[in-house]
């Protein structure tokens, strides 16, 4: 039997981090993009080289996916089809696997691929909202396992993701719902702030990607993390912040963002003591 779910669900939360010293402030929370935002290029691509260490892919699989790597490093940009291609490749290969057994690979390849990929600036930035006692949420088309995983290593609240479905423990090559990009973004931050008693208008989204754009709008604040040009154009026409982690002097590149992060923060705590 295929293990219950909602068949609206599109993503679940990770387990709770240790607590964080600031004051718990439970109406406001903060939604990371992963890929380009978080993390240099595209998760899945890593998660699958880490994969392919495991015999899990051939050599020619790898060369479609370091492709797709190159492509998007090139233009730090998603697309659409090449996602839909990523996940529909993903679901073949680990159809019939253990989701222990993919878990398990998942730490060591946290390990040796993903966490050096991890760009400071956002971890700042999720820090500070982790220290104002605020939740903090990747939202990701990644795999939810993939989702959890970042969230958990990186002492996050939670995580939304595409949910692939198990019976028995064992995934059968499909999803539950759809891959979560785009307006699925949006439904699914609505969806957890609804059942966490989460205020949007006291939400901050980070993307680097246009595509975010319905999860942009959905919170209160906005901040372009290095953005597409098609987002850095439209984040300068509404005022957004914009910070780019992949140019610029290193003292810039990061003393800027932890700057503007702790403006944040600070205007949270105004907004709070007027309430």
């Amino acid at each position: 039997m295929a293990e219950p779910a909602d068949p609206g669900a599109v993503a679940t939360l990770a387990e709770p981090p240790a607590s964080h010293a600031g004051t718990p402030d439970p109406t406001a929370a903060a939604f990371f993009d992963v890929d380009n935002t978080l993390l240099r290029g595209a998760s899945i691509f890593w998660f699958a080289r880490g994969l392919a260490a495991h015999d899990y892919f051939t050599a020619r699989d790898m060369l479609g996916f370091a492709w797709k790597q190159l492509k998007f490093r090139a233009t730090s940009n998603e697309d659409t089809d090449d996602i839909a291609s990523a996940r529909d490749s993903a679901l073949a290969f680990v159809a019939g696997r253990r989701v222990d057994e993919i878990v398990t690979h998942g730490e060591q390849i946290y390990d040796e691929l993903l966490a050096v990929r991890i760009w400071s600036g956002t971890r700042a930035f999720a820090q500070l909202h982790l220290d104002a006692g605020q939740k903090v949420y990747l939202v990701t088309a990644a795999p939810v396992e993939l989702a959890r995983l970042l969230a958990r290593r990186l002492g996050l609240s939670g995580a939304l993701g595409t949910v692939a479905e198990t019976r028995d423990g064992v995934y059968t090559g499909r999803l539950v719902g759809e891959i979560l990009h785009g307006a699925a973004k949006a439904e699914a931050i609505r969806a957890l702030a609804e059942r966490e008693g989460l205020d949007l208008d006291r939400c901050v989204a980070y993307s680097d990607s246009i595509n975010d754009l319905p999860m942009l709008t959905a919170a209160g604040g906005a901040v372009a993390i290095n953005p597409d040009s098609s987002l850095r154009r439209l984040a300068r026409e509404r005022g957004w912040e914009v910070h780019d982690f992949r140019t610029g002097r290193r003292a810039v590149r990061y003393a800027l963002p932890m700057v503007a992060a702790l403006a944040i923060s600070a205007g949270y705590a105004y907004h709070r003591r007027r309430r």
